[in-house]
């Protein structure tokens, strides 16, 4: 079993998250992160253009891929390596569809494709091109053991990778076992009261000792 990479989804960030540069900084430096998606909830399209400028060399000066939510454009014109499209097996969905960020962004950006409600959804986007697809997600109601589920039914079958959310540090370990190749996270990290740092280095371990069990 291959070890899990980490992939960090933001909060939704407005022009008053100046500080949080120096957040995602700590948490890219307490262990590898493979992708970062930035979420931004900004007033118009400048505010979201300079939080996404802001951040993205962050991100990639750490060797991580750094990903803009829902604005295939936007990562064009910041710089960032691609894009998450929610809805993505969905004839339309999030900001845009899947189709029309694979025409903007590939072959040299990555797209991925999350907020897939059934195993139909799931296929479509990997037919149709997407880099990796999301099970659960911040905004996502699924339980658990359904992104566990769904997670270990992709995995089994599939070539596309596939990334596991998890909304604590307790649910890493399911999605482990369950054979994810990124593992999701958001106020697990972020809202940890230890540091963001902190939990990720958590996380770490919990992702080491989960494959030697699994072994």
């Amino acid at each position: 079993m291959d070890m899990p990479q980490l992939y960090l989804i933001t909060p939704s960030l407005t022009a008053s998250s100046s500080a949080f540069g120096a957040t995602l900084k700590d948490a890219l430096e307490a262990c590898d992160i493979a992708c970062v998606l930035l979420r931004t909830e900004a007033r118009d399209e400048r505010e979201r253009k300079k939080i996404v400028l802001d951040l993205v060399p962050i991100v990639q000066a750490r060797g991580a891929a750094c990903l803009v939510a829902g604005d295939s454009q936007l990562a064009v014109r910041t710089g960032a390596d691609g894009v998450h499209i929610e809805g993505g097996g969905a004839d339309r969905g999030g900001d845009e569809s899947l189709a029309d960020a694979l025409a903007v962004l590939h072959p040299r950006g990555i797209v991925g494709a999350g907020g897939l409600s059934t195993r139909d959804a799931a296929m479509n986007a990997g037919e149709a091109g997407a880099d990796y697809l999301m099970f659960g997600g911040p905004d996502s109601d699924e339980p658990h053991a359904g992104v566990v589920e769904r997670v270990a039914w992709w995995a089994e079958i599939f070539n596309v990778p596939c990334v596991g959310f998890a909304r604590e540090l307790s649910g890493v370990p399911d999605l482990v076992r369950a054979g994810a190749d990124f593992i999701a996270l958001c106020d697990a990290v972020f809202s940890d009261p230890r540091g963001g740092a902190t939990a990720l280095r958590e996380v770490a371990a919990i992702i080491a000792e989960s494959r030697e069990s699994a072994h």
